[in-house]
């Protein structure tokens, strides 16, 4: 077997989240048919593709820099440049685009360096919610990438709020809770801004950042943080909701529309395995310290 990592992206609309699902269009089993397909693994006796991911996106939400690796036989590795010169990566690359829909796209394809895991030997992933609080800035063209917010916001407000959030803490008040999994993560950035230039030009802007995202964590940040642009809520409110470790009605889930993970980020070659076996020491270690505080849960992204 040889392992290749997959670069890819993706629009969230239509998609029910990453995870393979029965009877529902999901990111993870569209590739993976794509990749059987491709592969001609559909015979006995050949393993079904299976991919492991960096980030399990939910319904709705877009991702233009997500990374996932897949165990293939080396035999049907080869075998899939066919009669061509290319590459067996160039031709995986462009066998897929031929056969998966226009809202996925593999970009890249080539194997592993050896201890690489899309998901524990990941330093990081940052994604990027962008919000249009101003008819002015609403573009029916992106209407599916960035949320319409009918109140004006105060970034400044947002951005105070937000940095009493970084670092490394028990996120219970922000995640969705499932049993037997950890709300510790170690937020790295939660910046917000109105951009003057660009194509996310007088849009309100998020930008976050941590090892890792327990599920709906992202949009329960920022559907907190919009409380307090909006002047609901004081600028010490997102400090007293992390420390009671409690949901907040005020502070709902934004819609996934406006979120797109934008990079996952990964160590030197030589620091993979190293990373993966200390990622899955922390959150082994996590989950054990979860267990003993009753009402703690929720894992994912």
């Amino acid at each position: 077997m040889i392992r290749i990592r997959l670069d890819l992206s993706y629009d969230g609309t239509d998609f029910a989240g990453w995870a393979r699902q029965p009877g529902r269009r999901t990111v993870q089993g569209v590739v993976e048919d794509a990749l059987a397909l491709v592969l001609r693994t559909a015979r006995p006796g050949l393993p079904t593709p299976r991919l492991t991911v960096a980030g399990r996106t939910d319904a709705g939400v877009h991702a233009r820099g997500q990374v996932a690796h897949v165990d293939v036989d080396d035999g049907l590795w080869e075998a899939v440049r066919g009669r061509s010169d290319r590459s067996p990566q160039d031709a995986l690359v462009a066998r897929l685009a031929g056969v998966l829909p226009t809202d996925v796209v593999v970009h890249r394809a080539a194997p592993a360096p050896e201890g690489f895991d899309a998901r524990f030997s990941a330093l990081r992933r940052r994604y990027v919610y962008r919000v249009s609080d101003d008819p002015v800035t609403r573009d029916p063209l992106r209407r599916s990438h960035v949320l319409w917010h009918r109140r004006a916001l105060d970034v400044v407000a947002m951005q105070e709020g937000a940095r009493t959030l970084v670092g490394r803490h028990d996120f219970a008040a922000f995640c969705k809770p499932r049993e037997g999994a950890t709300t510790i993560r170690t937020l790295e950035v939660l910046d917000w801004e109105r951009p003057s230039t660009g194509p996310d030009a007088a849009l309100v802007v998020a930008h976050v950042q941590a090892d890792a995202f327990c599920h709906s964590m992202v949009r329960a940040l920022v559907g907190a943080s919009l409380a307090v642009g909006e002047g609901r809520r004081s600028t010490g409110w997102l400090a007293e909701l992390l420390s009671g470790r409690l949901r907040d009605p005020a502070g709902a889930v934004v819609p996934a529309n406006g979120l797109t993970l934008e990079e996952v980020t990964y160590p030197p070659d030589e620091q993979l395995a190293s990373r993966a076996e200390q990622t899955r020491a922390i959150r082994s270690h996590d989950e054990v310290d979860v267990l003993r505080v009753p009402g703690a849960g929720g894992a994912g992204c």
